[in-house]
């Protein structure tokens, strides 16, 4: 009997468009779409993909609810024996909504699902429980060695094999503990690491701890009464319309704004694009969220030497690491280049 498989994948790799099709609704289409052709392929005659399912990646995002819904529901009606997820790589929003279809077709549908991520988009953090997430590239350029092990894990899981630890089978760990039994008690076991560690020899630990920068603090400014101060912000502060349509989640950009003629934000000028908190407040009064009102009152009476003409905003919720460094560097350049000696950072 062949393997009925649904493919879940957003508007870039069913070919309608990028980000300016990115609003896409739910459809559904007999067979295989884009990258479906290559898993075909690694499939063989085991498996087939009865149909796929397609969601614009912003549609999806801002319309959680209702398009898990609507995709919930496509894939029903193929009755599949298991469901594959992108790969989304490092598209946060892609891999939210990966993830969030998922955990709908777990919970509702009882069927296992695949997916396939970089390991620092947000949908690897958020959904890792509800779906055995195979580690990729950083972008679609890893698409080749993402299909394989994906597909040999979807045809395992469709047989109802059983599926070993993350080291053994490829997938990224998924915060599910298992009881074990060993040889060694845990002390001896324990203090066999601390000698080796001791002696600088290799070792496995058991229960791997998360990596975090380190940053070392700048010096203090030395006159603030000469210095240029700019603001930067993940609570997505920007200009009312929000015209370079900075996401709501898993932000894929960064916005430069000027603050020529305003001395202070309200309504009319400003608002927030950020979806990760209540947002009334916010647009009510964005001073609340980057303080150019009280800055520019430090300004006028030289508390400060002046207050860089332009502000930098990006979204922090559910944007990946990677894109964050990379938001990080280009702004702190463009600060240096314009002679910034000092940053005040707002979140939410």
């Amino acid at each position: 009997m062949t393997i009925k498989v649904v493919h879940y994948i957003n508007q870039f790799y069913a070919g309608i468009g990028g980000e300016e099709k990115a609003d896409h609704r739910p459809e559904v289409r007999e067979g295989v779409v884009g990258p479906g052709m290559a898993f075909g392929k690694a499939f063989g005659e085991e498996a087939e993909i009865a149909a796929t399912v397609i969601c614009g990646d912003t549609y999806f995002n801002e319309n959680l609810q209702e398009a898990v819904s609507e995709v919930i529901a496509m894939i029903e009606k193929y009755n599949p024996d298991v469901v594959i997820c992108g790969p989304a790589f490092n598209a946060g929003r892609y891999g939210v909504a990966c993830g969030a279809v998922a955990e709908a077709v777990t919970d509702r549908l009882g069927v296992p699902v695949v997916s396939g991520m970089y390991p620092e988009n947000p949908g690897v953090d958020m959904y890792k429980k509800f779906a055995y997430i195979v580690e990729t590239a950083n972008s679609a350029v890893g698409m080749r060695k993402a299909v394989k092990p994906m597909a040999n894990l979807a045809l395992r899981l469709a047989r109802g094999e059983k599926i070993g630890s993350p080291e053994e089978e490829g997938y990224i760990p998924r915060g599910i503990r298992k009881n074990l039994f060993t040889a060694e008690r845990g002390s001896k076991r324990a203090v066999e690491m601390l000698v080796k560690k001791l002696k600088a020899e290799e070792f496995t630990t058991e229960y791997p701890m998360p990596v975090f920068d380190r940053v070392s603090p700048s010096a203090a400014v030395k006159d603030i009464t000469k210095a240029k101060i700019a603001i930067v912000s993940s609570g997505g502060p920007v200009p009312k319309g929000n015209p370079d349509r900075i996401e709501s989640s898993s932000a894929s950009k960064y916005g430069r704004y000027s603050l020529q003629g305003i001395d202070d934000l309200n309504p009319e000028n400003s608002e927030t694009a950020h979806g990760g908190y209540d947002p009334v407040y916010a647009n009510e009064d964005l001073d609340r969220v980057i303080p150019v009102d009280v800055l520019k009152e430090m300004e006028k009476a030289g508390e400060i030497g002046s207050l860089h003409e332009y502000w930098y905003s990006t979204v922090g919720n559910g944007t990946s690491v990677a894109n964050a460094k990379k938001y990080a560097a280009e702004i702190a350049e463009d600060l240096k280049n314009n002679g910034v000696d000092a940053v005040i950072l707002t979140s939410t």
